[in-house]
């Protein structure tokens, strides 16, 4: 029985190196390149699904913010309802969040993610056919905001396919690509919705007739990511066994146990979080202060989540490329100086926007700039999280990812909840807080690598010293949890 499960190991093993090329793989079965084109290689072939499954998320979680000014009549919203539904959503996200990591290492991130694709289009059909009050509004925000549970997923998919020298830029693309969804659902859903009218649909059905679209998304894709045969790189299959589950709450321990994952949890929270605040209010800053329609201010709004096809990408490509350089001292520098430099430009965003006669224009500009280096920030986040621990990796993830949900929560209650502030003074607040949120980078230290002052203060080879740590050798290797 053991050489028979051996064999079929060693023969998946050798079809994956043999699709994706004996040049393109490491000793490990990852890929040690990013290939987008390779559309034969599984490694590729889960990467696109990966991201395109994440993409319906992204998608599903920010479809009603666009359509705002058709929700409020047909549910009778206040206007702190709208606050309260992003609070809700940001909520879910983090609760989502904080179980997929676990899951992802009981499961295999593949089953993980198809699962929470299909429940979350089940709770957001079923809410979508019986909201009717406010209170059905703040659960259909809830339940979408589920389905981002899979950028955990996502990247734990990710770290297992890649090897340390295109990790980060593969975190980074897919979930660059992926965060384009939330960008979409600004420009699509208010189409949609006209759409719909003008095939005669009543008003108080057209929104959830709308609905269906990211429904049939979350589905499609759900079903492929389920139906695909390699959880890679070690075949098909591969999930909890008795062995992992039996070390279940050393795995938690592992991640939650380790101060750099809640600094890193801290300094997503500021520049995800930054990201998650700013999708959901865009559309109400440019609405409400430049005076545009629906549509226009739908596509406004899009420009910043749009910029995650170049700008997320960006930042793995960075991370990496600094790495070859300086270590991880490197990725640790260019992330707080990416980083800070968002901070800036969101305070400069409010402080523009607050201008007596604010030009469209030179607003949208900034924005998009800010939204570069937000954006980036989060690639190079996500190009230090694999290196934290070998065995928690999905913890760390999890605990990372969920980092961005509780920023964004945070700073919804204290600066964009209630009257106390205008939102353009909201936005420059949430700029000053990423400023602060960014200085903790500076504790952040390996063993093996060093931190932003401090070098290294174990030799490669010193194994024991390490405790985990994600560095299998001295260009930054890890080892994934097996």
């Amino acid at each position: 029985m053991v050489t028979t499960t051996m064999g079929k190991k060693k023969l998946a093993d050798e079809e994956i190196a043999c699709c994706y090329g004996a040049a393109g793989v490491d000793d490990q079965g990852r890929a040690t390149e990013l290939r987008p084109l390779a559309l034969s290689s599984p490694h590729t072939q889960a990467f696109h699904l990966a991201w395109l499954s994440l993409f319906a998320c992204f998608f599903a979680a920010f479809a009603a913010p666009p359509i705002l000014p058709a929700l409020r009549p047909a549910l009778v919203l206040a206007p702190t309802d709208a606050p309260a539904a992003a609070v809700g959503s940001l909520s879910a996200t983090l609760v989502g969040r904080l179980a997929m990591g676990p899951a992802c290492d009981l499961l295999g991130p593949r089953r993980a993610s198809g699962v929470a694709s299909l429940l979350a289009a089940l709770a957001v059909a079923a809410t979508a056919v019986t909201a009717s009050s406010p209170a059905g509004f703040v659960a259909l925000r809830f339940v979408a905001g589920l389905s981002l549970a899979n950028f955990v997923a996502n990247q734990h998919w990710m770290s297992g396919i890649f090897a340390p020298s295109a990790v980060g830029l593969a975190n980074a693309v897919a979930a660059g690509w992926a965060n384009v969804g939330s960008a979409a659902a600004q420009l699509v859903m208010p189409l949609a919705y006209e759409l719909v009218l003008r095939l005669g649909v009543p008003v108080t059905v057209a929104w959830r007739v709308t609905y269906l679209l990211p429904c049939a998304l979350l589905i499609t894709t759900g079903l492929a990511v389920l139906a695909f045969p390699y959880d890679l790189p070690r075949g098909a299959g591969v999930g909890g066994g008795a062995k992992t589950r039996k070390s279940f709450w050393k795995v938690v321990r592992g991640g939650v146990a380790d101060y750099r994952a809640w600094v890193l949890a801290l300094t997503y929270g500021y520049c995800y979080g930054v990201e998650l605040i700013m999708e959901n209010v865009a559309a109400d800053f440019f609405r409400k202060r430049f005076h545009l329609p629906m549509e226009a201010a739908g596509a406004a709004a899009a420009c910043f989540g749009a910029m995650n096809a170049v700008a997320r990408p960006a930042g793995g490509v960075a991370s990496d490329a600094v790495a070859r350089l300086f270590g991880m001292r490197g990725r640790l520098w260019v992330l707080w100086a990416v980083q800070t430099a968002g901070a800036a430009l969101c305070v400069l965003v409010g402080r523009m926007g607050a201008a007596e006669a604010p030009s469209l224009a030179a607003t949208m500009a900034v924005m998009v700039a800010c939204a570069a280096f937000v954006q980036a920030a989060s690639g190079l986040t996500f190009g230090i999280v694999p290196f934290v621990s070998k065995r928690s990796l999905g913890v760390v993830s999890g605990m990372t990812a969920s980092g961005g949900a509780v920023g964004a929560i945070v700073t919804n209650r204290l600066f964009f909840s209630g009257s106390r502030y205008t939102i353009e003074e909201a936005i420059s607040l949430t700029g000053g807080a990423s400023l602060v949120c960014t200085l903790p980078l500076a504790f952040v230290h390996f063993p093996r690598h060093g931190g932003m002052f401090c070098g290294p203060t174990t030799a490669a080879g010193d194994d024991h010293h390490d405790g985990g740590d994600a560095a299998a050798d001295d260009h930054g290797d890890y080892v994934l949890l097996k």
